[in-house]
């Protein structure tokens, strides 16, 4: 009898087993794989079951009409982040009038308004509104924009937090718009103005007013560096607000707050500052540090001097750096005087090692304001906006 014939009759035998176990493995094994596949599917459905519940109990809901944004216990739910939200949160007596849509934020609308408080003037504010709708994925981060203000706006040279509201929908952020404004746009009101009979410091404004002004730009980055360790990253003129008397307060805080955490948002945000106000290192290595700072800084004195001029006219935004390379520098303006020039120079040294600190910059402010200009600036050019942002290299 050969093997194959006593395989038939008894497959009890070894040589049987072996010949036998293909049939049973076709069976088995998928059998096994598809009880596996199950199991992980039932624990996953288990976990996912056990986090919900988890975070039914330590979610903080906020309603208004029929909307609701849940806000998980890391952001508003904290008796941590209640503390230090309760002294900001807007009161009953305060009032929002006449809000217009101004722009669209990272976060939702931006509005210009009044706030109107009980037996007080009306004064001009900005809202930042977080957008609507339910479980916003951005309500955490919008919180942690609130405390971020909450922490840095304590400085008279940095843009001020009046009030938030988180307690229902929609959370919004209040700030003090300051009057006139965003710097940028009043330097360009004041071009082919004579105003040497004006006795309003606003309008007379002159060599001497770009000193005062930049010293207080350089007071509220040097706080942001020294009490908060903070860079700010996007100084210019479109980030300076302006208010009476001169008095200047930093604003634009969008990178400074990205800034501490280096995730791929930050970085993107990093990379949407123009070319023409970055420092060289961080053009080449994406190193953003408080000398980065100072070298923007140089060109924000440049701004304040020109009424508003772009960077680098004659240049395209491309081919900043290689000129920087080849130690190019913006020439001295018509209005600048030696002192200030100087102190530009003395910002867009190559090597941010070599470069002032702020508190170092404050001090030379302050020992050349005798030398400063006091006749008012006057450019001829009226600005087209199409073609600054062209040379400024802010169209996209």
């Amino acid at each position: 009898m050969d093997l194959d014939t006593k395989c038939i009759n008894d497959t009890s035998l070894p040589e049987c087993y072996e010949e036998s176990s293909g049939p049973l493995a076709v069976i088995i094994i998928p059998s096994l794989l598809a009880f596996s596949s199950v199991l992980v599917v039932a624990l996953i459905f288990y976990s996912l079951h056990k986090n919900k519940q988890r975070g039914q109990s330590t979610s903080c809901h906020f309603t208004n009409g029929q909307q609701s944004v849940t806000l998980t216990a890391a952001s508003v739910s904290t008796p941590k982040v209640q503390q230090a939200l309760y002294p900001w949160e807007i009161h009953q007596e305060c009032v929002l009038e006449g809000l217009e849509f101004w722009q669209t934020g990272r976060y939702g609308p931006i509005c210009k308004g009044l706030l109107k408080k009980k037996d007080c003037p009306s004064s001009a504010v900005v809202v930042k509104c977080l957008r609507d709708g339910p479980n916003q994925p951005e309500a955490k981060e919008f919180v942690e924009w609130l405390l971020f203000h909450a922490t840095v706006c304590k400085h008279q040279n940095v843009v001020q937090m009046l009030y938030c509201q988180t307690k229902h929908l929609p959370m919004y952020l209040v700030l003090d718009a300051y009057s006139p404004g965003n710097l940028l746009h009043f330097l360009w009101t004041l071009r082919n103005k004579n105003s040497d009979s004006d006795a309003d410091p606003l309008q007379n404004f002159s060599e001497k007013s770009v000193f005062l002004m930049a010293k207080q730009v350089a007071a509220g980055l040097d706080y942001l560096m020294s009490e908060h360790r903070l860079v700010h990253g996007d100084v210019a003129a479109r980030n300076i607000l302006i208010g009476p008397g001169l008095s200047a307060r930093v604003s634009g805080l969008g990178v400074a707050f990205g800034g501490r955490r280096m995730d791929s948002a930050f970085r993107q945000r990093a990379t949407e500052v123009p070319l023409k106000w970055q420092a060289p290192e961080r053009i080449m290595m994406q190193l953003i540090i408080d000398r980065s700072d100072v070298w923007s800084f140089g060109i924000l004195l440049y701004e304040l001097v020109t009424l508003g001029s772009p960077p680098y006219p004659e240049l395209e935004p491309l081919s900043v750096l290689p000129k920087l390379q080849g130690s190019y520098r913006m020439k001295r303006p018509g209005n600048c005087g030696g002192p200030l020039y100087d102190l530009m120079k003395y910002c867009w040294v190559w090597n941010f090692k070599d470069r002032p600190t702020f508190s170092a910059i404050i001090k030379l402010l302050d020992s050349s304001l005798h030398l400063a200009a006091l006749k008012p600036l006057h450019v001829p050019e009226v600005i087209d906006i199409f073609e600054y942002n062209r040379k400024a290299g802010l169209l996209s």
